[in-house]
């Protein structure tokens, strides 16, 4: 259709798209803040969801009687409420939450794919009340990393779906803002060569290593966010996690996308196999994938005897799980 006389043909280009200022983030800082990614009403079904786990387990704990808010009357965790046992994976409500549009479509916007793997990772339901009885040990921070300096640039971009309010001292995620970019120097002028990480894409740090990066002006900053918010960070970013110290609980998803097309041939098979034995993974959906037996901590100081063998309530699978899940190809 030819213009109208009176309004002749622009020459100026279109507009650019402009990038959403969590990429911006996510690019400069090594992470980031997904605002609203989930209603208030998908978050209050999630935190129930999660008292109704705890509660069908044989322990007595019910979200109605405080006085069960400790380890006495709770399944097996680490670090207070990081839950990867009992085959909590693939239980429905985590695949709900991986399964999640507004989810996945912020992965699709950093990977600039809808053709995605997803993590089978498990979730963290911290209760105050339980994260002020434990011992040091599970209190000191664990600053590492989640990739290996063989791999070079951005391989795995590591996610929480949160579902509570989480402010400065809610608990949560640290992050070394900006030590993505340190992350080759690093490993160059420190570690050299080192022919003992394989597949393994983790790596702790000491103080005095920490000290390296605020050197370079990186900042250790406590990560918040509300409930529905998406937190993003490059595996390559130093960080851990720190527990609550007032009264709100902490409840989230951990949930990692990345492009199907990263994974070998060898990779989608033993993905499938974990799927179909209803195991886990690491943060990693296309790499670093073991067969695990059931994942298993002490309790109260000696061995859990109580297991499932399969997960309390399962999805009903769709095509865009069973593609996520690398069971049907793309």
């Amino acid at each position: 259709m030819a213009p109208h006389a009176d309004y002749p043909e622009t020459t100026n280009p279109p507009p650019k798209k402009l990038t959403p200022l969590w990429k911006e983030d996510l690019e400069k800082f090594g992470v980031a803040v997904v605002p609203g990614v989930l209603s208030k009403e998908r978050c209050d079904y999630y935190t129930n969801s999660f008292f109704d786990w705890l509660e069908s387990f044989p322990y007595g704990f019910s979200r109605d009687d405080p006085s069960t808010y400790v380890p006495e009357y709770l399944p097996s965790s680490m670090k207070g409420g990081m839950y990867h046992g009992y085959k909590c994976q693939h239980e429905k409500f985590v695949w709900e939450a991986r399964l999640e549009p507004s989810v996945i479509k912020v992965f699709e916007e950093i990977w600039g794919t809808d053709k995605l793997l997803v993590s089978f990772d498990g979730f963290n339901f911290t209760l105050p009340a339980t994260a002020k009885l434990l011992p040091k040990e599970e209190t000191a921070p664990w600053p590492h990393v989640d990739q290996s300096p063989q791999r070079k640039g951005l391989h795995c971009v590591q996610g929480i779906i949160n579902i509570a309010p989480n402010g400065p001292q809610d608990g949560g995620l640290v992050v070394m803002k900006g030590s993505h970019h340190h992350f080759t120097e690093f490993f160059k002028h420190n570690e050299g060569k080192r022919a003992d990480w394989g597949s393994e894409d983790w790596r702790g740090f000491s103080e005095e290593q920490m000290e390296w990066f605020k050197e370079r002006g990186c900042e250790l900053t406590k990560v918040c966010a509300g409930p529905g918010d998406v937190i993003l960070w490059d595996s390559r970013c130093v960080h851990y996690n720190v527990l609550p110290e007032g009264d709100q609980l902490r409840a989230l998803f951990y949930a990692c996308y990345t492009p199907a097309e990263f994974a070998t041939q060898e990779n989608l098979e033993k993905k499938r196999e974990i799927f179909r034995r209803k195991q886990g993974t690491t943060h990693w959906p296309h790499d670093n994938l073991w067969f695990r037996d059931e994942w298993k901590r002490p309790r109260l100081g000696n061995p859990d005897t109580y297991n499932r063998d399969t997960p309390r309530q399962e999805i009903e699978a769709t095509d865009k799980m069973l593609k996520l899940a690398a069971i049907i190809p793309y």
